[in-house]
Parts: structure tokens; sequence; C-alpha cells
């Protein structure tokens, strides 16, 4: 059995068809990511580092890997260079049009590839979790 790359929605039963999954980015498993990174990089410190991202030869604290994913998911909700917020995707109206430009949808997973939101438009229990993501983190002394 193989389990192939699913940027977005399953395609495949395996998971319960759309009912179970939740794609590739899904804020709750990513948000306990970064969340596990930092408390462990408080135990190792700058001299533990790990290659990120893998096959690149970066080599990269465990604080600037969690930094690192954060800076992925929140640019999900930001505006690029362009205006456009990848969460949006193809959509004009969400895009550009003043009465919805700005009001940000907590989607339920997001696509892989592109950062589409996908499934439920307002999933605030965990991807509202973005709020504390854009949060500047105290540092600890």
């Amino acid at each position: 059995m193989t389990v192939d790359y699913e940027p977005a929605d399953s395609r495949s039963d395996m998971y319960g068809g759309n009912s179970n999954w939740r794609g590739p980015i899904w804020f709750p498993i990513n948000y306990l990511i970064i969340e596990s990174l930092q408390k462990f990089y408080h135990y190792y410190g700058d001299d533990f580092k790990i290659e990120c991202p893998t096959g690149s030869g970066r080599m990269l604290t465990i604080n600037e890997v969690a930094d690192e994913l954060t800076r992925r998911l929140t640019r999900l909700f930001l505006r690029d260079p362009q205006g456009r917020r990848p969460i949006y995707g193809g959509s004009e109206l969400q895009q550009t049009d003043p009465n919805f430009r700005d009001y940000i949808q907590f989607f339920e997973f997001f696509h892989g590839d592109t950062g589409r939101g996908l499934g439920a438009s307002h999933q605030t229990g965990w991807t509202g979790l973005i709020a504390k993501l854009l949060q500047p983190r105290r540092e600890e002394h």
C-alpha cells in the first residue's frame, strides 16, 4: 500500500473521504509542532542544529526551525507584494473587494502547494491559533 501526497482534498476513501481529511496544512498539528520545537530549544539551546529544509544543507537551531514554520503559516494570511492573501486563492471578490478583502476567514485546512483555504471557513477554534503565531514572542532570560 502507498500513500500519495495530496495537496488539498483527499481523492481516496482511505481517510474517510473528505469528512476526515484535513490536508497537509492543518493548524492544530503545525501549532503543536512549533510549540514543541520552542520547548526543545530551551533544553538544547544553540548547540543542537538540524537541516531545514531537508536536503538544503542549511543548518538551523530548533528555535530557527520553529520561526521558519511560523513564517510559512503566517504568510498564508498576510498580503504578498501584489496585495493578495494565499488563503483566498483566485477569488477576486475576497482578494480585491473592499467589502471582503480585510475580513479574514479561518479555514479548516489549507492547500499544500498554494495555501488556499479549504473546508469550512469558520474554524476559529483551531485556525484562530494564527493570532498566537502573529503575536511577538517574549524572549525568556
